[in-house]
């Protein structure tokens, strides 16, 4: 009995004791054998500070890095400048033999006299028949045994510079396939190695220091508690909108987006690992002394520890890509419900944890209520298209530039936006439920030049359901909605890669194209003030060479950009290729593309190239695989994947 007490004293003890208690301010207790268990649990509190440190000096050197590489960039791209003015005549030669893409050769004719047929969707990469359900004949068409790059001269052959760096690179690159049964799509292995280290350092703390014996299962369990209250601040700053990571390191959203859910995967595990510990506890401890176990669930700190429990464990099942897919509408709200349930159960179950647990919650209401609701939200008029594949709204407005002092860390749309940039929507006149939805789609038009004191901002939205086909129902009835936008939001990551390249391989798939359009535009203005002007007085493309590929699922997608449109960018000195629609021949051989696209310029020129991708989870795989082979060839190529998430 008097061994029941002093262990409830030593509960006590721990939910009061913080990184600043010393072993003098312990209970006064004549038992030598629990004078360790309170060391354990003081060293904890200490130790668990160094976590801190060790992650803010990753967050230093990784700015710096950014930083660095982008003084590099800089450089690369101003000597690319003075390059270009010294070496026109050598390029005017060159490009009599070099290879220019032209929509036409992709695109049959009836198609660009203006015919097209209804489509599907262009997002799905499931959607489009295998080619090896064609017959040979229709495989073996003319069209598509003619190279999609025409030339005068074959492809010269890659020549390997195979190095150790070079091999590493490429597998740094190189994504592994989906997890079979799960269908989880893996990132890249630099991306899996460095979720790997983080997930290693916390397990180091997990186990520092343990005397894995039955009287220190309290404080191993006290431990993995302190590491999930430790990491709360980590995992609401990596999911906020406007955060000032992005700015350090220069990292995207979506990239930013991919380590908070692996962290709030591990936190989830931390969570239930404290919960299993302390039932240990009971068990080992305090069931001897006939203290039940509905006594100890019942217990005020068990049972508000245990509500926040649920509450997580939820939050992680709900996040899960086959409840997303489902019911995304239900995730949006639980997300959001759930978390805020967790962060007033945690702020209660422990005094430990009301530090951490505060600065999670001024977090989340400065990004959702200052930024997101306040600064970078505003309503507009949208003109409401629905698109010739008669599954597809285009909505349409026109944002007055005002020209203000940047915010910290963003700047609403009124403001401008960047290429790559995308917007959080929400339109309330669809319905009561779609109220507090927002959801993410990227910005297709071109972002507005520091001239402009107007902009057309357009957003290509794919009926699928849910929120999308509600909107697709109401544009056939309203041909002007009120729309509210939070944002924009993005990385200039994509961009600065294109810009430090002498090739720019933009490939999109589907409506990926809202991600490749704004960056065509980008590069040619960037080029425009260093370009020569041709006698006709069109502006010519000199030291940068860009090229587009899009593939499309259906002729009708091509209206979502319009022929004219391509057409003037191709004037412009783009390279176009736009293989014909997949419902027609199957998935286009991205691989041979990609080669044919860079290979001569990137051995014989000795260029840098730079990929930006958007599109399925499958093919931008396709693309990211077919870099790091060259990559592992000694070629000089970035990649850049661009995709976005709530």
């Amino acid at each position: 009995m008097e061994e029941s007490r002093w262990l409830r004293d030593v509960l006590r003890y721990s939910l009061k004791a913080s990184s600043y208690t010393t072993a003098d301010d312990k209970p006064p207790q004549a038992d030598p054998r629990f004078g360790k268990l309170i060391e354990g649990l003081l060293f904890s509190r200490r130790f668990v500070l160094t976590y801190h440190i060790i992650i803010l000096g990753i967050i230093f050197f990784l700015s710096v890095g950014h930083w660095t590489g982008k003084l590099v960039r800089w450089r690369r791209r101003r000597a690319m400048k003075l390059r270009t003015f010294g070496a026109e005549d050598e390029y005017d030669a060159d490009a009599k033999n070099t290879t220019r893409y032209s929509k036409v050769d992709r695109i049959s004719a009836g198609e660009v006299e203006g015919s097209s047929s209804s489509g599907s969707s262009t997002t799905e990469g499931s959607a489009s028949p295998p080619r090896n359900n064609l017959s040979k004949d229709e495989d073996k068409d003319e069209d598509e045994e003619t190279p999609l790059l025409h030339q005068e001269n074959a492809l010269h052959p890659l020549h390997p510079r195979r190095t150790m760096i070079s091999y590493i690179r490429s597998f740094l690159v190189y994504q592994p396939r989906p997890i079979p049964f799960f269908n989880k799509v893996l990132p890249s292995n630099g991306t899996s190695l460095a979720v790997l280290a983080f997930i290693g350092l916390n397990v180091f703390y997990m186990y520092y220091h343990i005397n894995f014996s039955s009287s220190e299962t309290f404080v191993l369990a006290d431990r993995f508690g302190l590491l999930f209250v430790a990491n709360l601040p980590y995992l609401y700053i990596l999911a906020a909108k406007n955060q000032p990571l992005k700015l350090l390191m220069g990292q995207s959203y979506e990239s930013l987006n991919l380590i908070h859910r692996r962290l709030g995967e591990l936190l989830c595990l931390e969570a239930l690992l404290h919960f299993a510990g302390m039932v240990a506890t009971w068990y080992q401890i305090f069931r001897p002394s006939g203290f039940g176990f509905i006594r100890f669930l019942t217990l005020k700190v068990t049972f508000l520890g245990l509500i926040a429990l649920i509450s997580y464990e939820l939050l992680y099942f709900t996040s899960l890509a086959s409840f997303r897919q489902r019911w995304y509408e239900l995730f949006l709200g639980l997300h959001i419900v759930l978390q805020i349930i967790g962060l007033i159960f945690v702020f209660l179950h422990h005094s430990a944890s009301r530090p951490y647990v505060g600065v999670s919650l001024a977090i989340f209401l400065i990004d959702r209520l200052v930024y997101r609701i306040g600064v970078k939200s505003s309503t507009v008029e949208a003109r409401a298209t629905i698109m010739e594949d008669d599954d597809t709204v285009k909505l349409s407005t026109t944002i007055t530039i005002q020209r203000k002092p940047h915010y910290i860390f963003g700047k609403p749309i009124t403001a401008g936006w960047m290429p790559t940039d995308h917007v959080f929507v929400s339109i309330p006149s669809l319905g009561r439920k779609h109220i507090l939805q927002a959801h993410p789609f990227t910005i297709a038009s071109r972002a507005p030049a520091p001239e402009d004191d107007t902009a057309d901002l357009d957003l290509i939205i794919r009926a699928q359901d849910g929120f999308s086909a509600d909107l697709l129902m109401r544009a056939r009835s309203h041909k002007t909605l009120s729309i509210r936008l939070d944002g924009p939001y993005g990385s200039p990551h994509a961009r600065m890669l294109l810009e430090s390249c002498s090739t720019a391989l933009i490939i999109a798939g589907g409506s990926g194209i809202a991600v490749a359009w704004p960056l065509i535009h980008h590069l040619l203005r960037t080029r425009r003030h260093t370009d020569t002007e041709v006698a006709s007085g069109s502006t010519t493309l000199r030291g940068k060479r860009i090229v587009l590929v899009w593939i499309i699922h259906e002729g009708d997608h091509i209206d979502w950009i319009g022929r004219k449109a391509l057409g003037d960018v191709e004037n412009r000195g783009v390279e176009i290729v736009v293989p014909r629609a997949t419902s027609e021949i199957g998935r286009p051989d991205l691989n041979a593309i990609i080669k044919e696209a860079v290979g001569i310029h990137a051995v014989e020129r000795k260029r840098s190239i730079g990929v930006v991708v958007s599109g399925p989870d499958g093919m931008n795989r396709i693309v990211r695989n077919t870099c790091a082979g060259m990559v592992r060839d000694g070629l000089d190529i970035g990649i850049a994947v661009e995709k976005f998430g709530w």
